[in-house]
């Protein structure tokens, strides 16, 4: 991977770029990646030449977007090694991947008092959903506890799947701490006591190869900017055997078999899930995303990024007055801090005019925020085109902020 990155980077034409006469060093892949041209051109080409409506036409137009449109789904599939492309559902993304399986799942299966088991370290979109059928059908929301390493509490985790426990829903990969939960042990442990399990992998999708088979999870959420892809799309994976039980959760055209004013017949899934006009372009822009992290290898990628981030970790920790948050012994491109005396907006708007992106926030994982006492870290995130000297550009930019606050 080291000897191609000057092609990889010249794949992304944003890279190439100036800001406050900088050149640009993006280290904000967790929020979203950049786009290659491969997918700026594949969504172009079909806005040029095959645009139409899909699944409704019999025109020729019609028949190529909609042939182009189910290619991406086996393409998915057999990116994520499901068994079958059915089991493949487009979505806007990860939170709307979670929010319907949220919807859908409780009005199937929970019942008042049956309850969800999620994570101290998850993201807004696996707690805010759950709260919501919480309060509307009465269900009990569990919460996983972590170590202040970032490390889930197994013990704990094992302890809290009760006879009443429907499912666990819970972060694959923090988007704050890069911690990478041991998914396959959790699916295992709840599997045992006949619980589900769904997999927020909005960011393991693009560090490494994911085998839903082989992992026997039973849903999968993921959004397609963090791969590479445009926003406004995403994915949500579940073996046909649940996915044929569970209820729709909305309704409209293309998601049915007939519909009379007395009564209607949904279809089959993948479609009774994917009511209206969905986001066609966006889809197959999807689609040559993943073709391009295929062409590369998503391990071979997972590896380049781990030796960015060991590099990082190494001169981050150099730096006096810098606190890094979560030390899992299994972690990925993503590393929060903060300095000593400067609030984490200051530390990111005074990057910003070296020319650097970082996230500075609460990154929408305000309980994690609150667990380590603190309102907000700054945080940098690893791609594909990133490179060591950036990260040297980066270190020299956070003593210069240190010297500009005289701390």
């Amino acid at each position: 991977m080291y000897g191609v990155i000057e092609d990889i980077r010249d794949d992304f034409p944003a890279l190439h770029q100036r800001i406050f006469d900088k050149p640009l060093v993006y280290l904000d892949t967790a929020a979203t990646a950049q786009k290659p041209r491969m997918v700026l051109e594949a969504m172009t080409d079909f806005y040029m030449n095959d645009y139409s409506n899909i699944h409704r036409g019999v025109h020729s137009l019609s028949m190529r977007a909609t042939a182009l449109y189910e290619d991406v789904r086996v393409t998915v599939a057999k990116f994520i090694q499901a068994a079958d492309s059915d089991s493949i559902i487009f979505t806007r993304g990860t939170t709307e991947g979670l929010n319907l399986l949220a919807q859908s799942f409780c009005l199937t299966h929970m019942k008042p008092g049956d309850r969800v088991l999620i994570s101290q370290m998850d993201h807004h979109a696996n707690i805010v959903p759950w709260q919501m059928m919480r309060d509307r059908y009465g269900i009990i929301l569990d919460v996983c506890p972590i170590f202040p390493s970032g490390e889930l509490d197994l013990e704990a985790y094992e302890n809290l799947l009760t006879d009443r426990t429907r499912l666990v829903s819970i972060i694959h990969t923090s988007n704050v701490l890069g911690t990478v939960n041991p998914v396959k042990k959790l699916v295992e442990l709840a599997h045992a006591k006949n619980i589900l399990v769904c997999l927020d992998s909005a960011q393991a999708i693009a560090h490494g190869s994911i085998d839903v088979q082989s992992l026997d999870v039973d849903f999968l959420v993921f959004s397609g900017h963090k791969i590479y892809g445009p926003t406004g799309v995403g994915v949500l994976y579940g073996k046909l055997k649940h996915l044929e039980k569970l209820i729709p959760a909305f309704g409209g055209g293309s998601m049915i078999e007939s519909v009379s004013f007395e009564k209607t017949t949904y279809a089959r899934a993948p479609l009774k899930f994917e009511p209206g006009t969905p986001p066609i372009a966006e889809v197959i822009g999807l689609g040559a995303a993943i073709e391009y992290v295929s062409a590369l290898g998503v391990d071979q990628i997972g590896l380049y990024e781990q030796g960015l981030t060991d590099y990082a970790l190494g001169a981050l920790r150099d730096i006096s007055g810098l606190k890094i948050y979560g030390e899992a012994v299994e972690r990925a491109g993503v590393i929060a801090f903060n300095l000593e005396g400067i609030h984490p907006h200051d530390v990111g708007t005074l990057l910003d005019q070296e020319g650097i992106a970082i996230r500075a926030g609460h990154h929408c994982a305000m309980p994690l925020m609150t667990y380590y006492q603190v309102p907000a870290m700054n945080r940098i995130s690893f791609g594909i085109y990133n490179t060591v000297d950036e990260i040297d550009v980066l270190t020299r930019a956070i003593v210069k902020a240190k010297k500009i606050f005289g701390v």
